[in-house]
């Protein structure tokens, strides 16, 4: 039997259970109706706040962003010292991190976009992620070349973070001081230039 719920209530559920559903299975295999079930639903409650699974999809995914921004905030906020490049750094891990800490999420955030909606909130969420990355970036090359250093980095932090993901990381490498002497190169090269 269907759990009761208040209106106001519902959109956080079905957002939960589709959090939930996407750390369990793949997203190929989650819809509606198993989120719906999850939640304690009628299979038809889901079409009250979004239209199909890819609009829900695209607002946890939101979600996933304003998490991910808010982490990087924090790290960048508790680095010492509180230089643009020790901001910076720490960014970059607390990026791996989040990756590692919510692979669903960051899945979902940055994988296969189908059949995910790029809702309103999701490009708003989407853009704040990368003008958070552009200021921190212009801090430490200023702002002539800031698009172009701010692309290297999150490649470079986006990469490590998916070889971790996909286990293709060499077992021999000692990935602790391997992250940080790949974020100390990246963070090099930006200064050289």
């Amino acid at each position: 039997m269907a759990k009761s719920y208040h209106h106001g209530d519902l959109y956080e559920q079905l957002l939960s259970a589709g959090e939930q559903a996407l750390a369990e299975m793949p997203v190929e295999k989650v819809s509606l109706r198993e989120i719906a079930r999850r939640a304690g639903v009628s299979h038809a409650a889901p079409k009250h706040h979004f239209p199909t699974l890819g609009h829900l999809l695209g607002e946890i995914a939101t979600r996933g962003y304003r998490r991910f921004v808010a982490a990087l905030d924090d790290a960048a906020n508790s680095a010492t010292p509180q230089t643009p490049e020790a901001r910076l750094m720490a960014m970059g891990r607390a990026y791996i991190n989040f990756a590692k800490e919510n692979a669903a999420a960051f899945q979902l955030m940055f994988g296969q976009r189908e059949p995910v909606v790029m809702t309103p909130h999701l490009i708003e969420a989407s853009y704040s992620a990368w003008s958070q990355l552009v200021q921190s970036v212009t801090a430490v090359v200023g702002p002539a070349r800031a698009q172009a250093a701010a692309l290297h980095v999150w490649s470079s932090v986006h990469g490590i973070s998916m070889l971790k993901l996909a286990g293709r990381v060499p077992p021999d490498l000692p990935w602790i001081s391997l992250e940080e002497q790949q974020m100390r190169m990246m963070l090099e090269g930006l200064k050289a230039e």
